[in-house]
């Protein structure tokens, strides 16, 4: 006689053999462990492969002490291999799943197997939501005890559980990009509006979701520009070749604290230098992707060049540096305006090489490391100078001034050392 704790929303006539086995299974379950549907556990059928699972809300510390992440494909054939994908310990979600577990957020929808065939002293294995089962882990080593939802499976054969299995690692992955987005859209339009007063943004159009040849700037990238401008104005133009020039990339996926400081200040968006700099940064763009469109069809790999990171951050970077000296500021801008040819000289970055660099380095602007940065700044600086755009010569002297930079701040700070010694 069927218990009054388990109840079947749908069995039919077919499965009816299954029902024993089912409620033995889901009574342990249910008497066992603290779960909150203890009065009234309801038992759902999954009509595409007939399927039986139950979804309920089980305490932290029972998940844990009866539950393994360590759990194959088919325990009986081919037990080395998992269910679950690796863990990405450093991933920006997995870290966020870690804050929120501390901060008790309630977690859901973690797919598990009740099986006691095998690792029996775990009866409860979970085949999705790995990452959230390590977030609560670590929230109960603080003895964070809240309710978690699980989705758990009962007495599945072979055939249902890897269905179950390959569900569960199927999913959509919620770019960094998207990420950024909803991050920033949470915050208010303030850079979106921003974006599209200076043409980095076509008018009612959003930051891109995921970053990809002929998509819109991403937030990163908007992000990397303001924050470069910004770095760039606490820098003399006379002292450039004093200083570490370098600069930086914003993160993304997380919170970048550097632009939630910088973002803090009101005044930033009114800025009508870094409103100029948009306007031009956005002629750049366009000029540049115009070019390839028009004019060099068959290298249209090109066309979005000054939409890499590496360029965003080193020509925001200079504009900042040179809004004291505005003859060389303009000279920096008009670099868009350089007639019968790409502005970037994309040719002629792809072929820059120092001796340093490995035999797969592609040219500058094609990574998003610090020597590339560094490197492009040493380039937009030069080129302010005569303002006639790229050459071959001054892509080499910045590369070669950048390297003699970074050497020369390496023996400055060696020398700060030994005198505090």
């Amino acid at each position: 006689m069927m218990t009054k704790k388990i109840e079947f929303l749908n069995c039919p006539p077919e499965l009816e053999d299954k029902k024993e086995k089912i409620i033995s299974e889901a009574e342990i379950f249910v008497d066992k462990f603290s779960i909150l549907e203890k009065n009234k556990f309801y038992i759902l059928l999954d009509q595409r492969t007939n399927a039986f699972f139950s979804e309920c809300h089980i305490s932290a510390k029972d998940l844990i002490n009866h539950g393994t992440i360590d759990v194959p494909l088919d325990p009986d054939n081919q037990p080395d291999y998992r269910a679950n994908r690796e863990v990405i310990e450093e991933h920006s979600a997995y870290l966020k799943m870690i804050d929120d577990a501390n901060k008790k957020r309630l977690f859901s929808n973690i797919v598990c197997e009740y099986n006691t065939t095998y690792q029996p002293d775990k009866p409860i294995k979970v085949i999705g939501g790995q990452h959230r089962f390590l977030a609560i882990e670590d929230a109960l080593k603080k003895n964070i005890n809240e309710f978690h939802g699980v989705k758990i499976y009962f007495n599945v054969d072979k055939n249902q559980r890897l269905d179950v299995q390959l569900i569960s690692n199927t999913n959509i992955a919620v770019s960094s990009d998207l990420l950024d987005r909803m991050f920033e859209t949470a915050k208010g339009p303030e850079l979106r509006n921003w974006c599209q007063a200076v043409g980095l943004l076509p008018e009612k159009e959003d930051f891109t979701d995921k970053k990809q040849r002929g998509s819109q700037i991403s937030v990163r990238g908007a992000r990397t520009f303001i924050i470069n401008y910004f770095k760039g104005k606490n820098i003399d133009d006379k002292s450039f070749d004093k200083n570490d020039t370098t600069p930086i990339i914003s993160k993304t996926g997380i919170v970048d604290d550097e632009w939630e400081k910088l973002r803090e200040r009101t005044d930033i968006w009114n800025d009508k230098g870094l409103l100029e700099a948009g306007k031009k940064f956005s002629r750049l763009a366009s000029e540049q992707k115009n070019y390839f469109k028009t004019k060099r069809k068959e290298q249209f790999e090109y066309a979005e060049k000054a939409l890499s990171y590496s360029v965003i951050a080193s020509w925001a970077f200079i504009a900042g540096i040179l809004q004291n000296n505005k003859i060389r500021l303009k000279r920096h801008f008009d670099l868009a305006e350089v007639k019968d040819q790409d502005p970037l000289a994309a040719n002629l970055l792809a072929k820059a090489k120092h001796k340093s660099d490995p035999e797969n380095y592609r040219g500058l602007g094609t990574r998003t490391d610090v020597k590339d940065r560094g490197r492009l700044a040493e380039l937009f600086f030069l080129q302010a100078e005569k303002g006639d755009g790229f050459t071959k010569s001054m892509i080499d002297l910045a590369i070669k001034k950048y390297h003699a930079k970074q050497s020369n701040l390496e023996v400055i700070e060696a020398e700060k050392k030994l005198l505090n010694e």
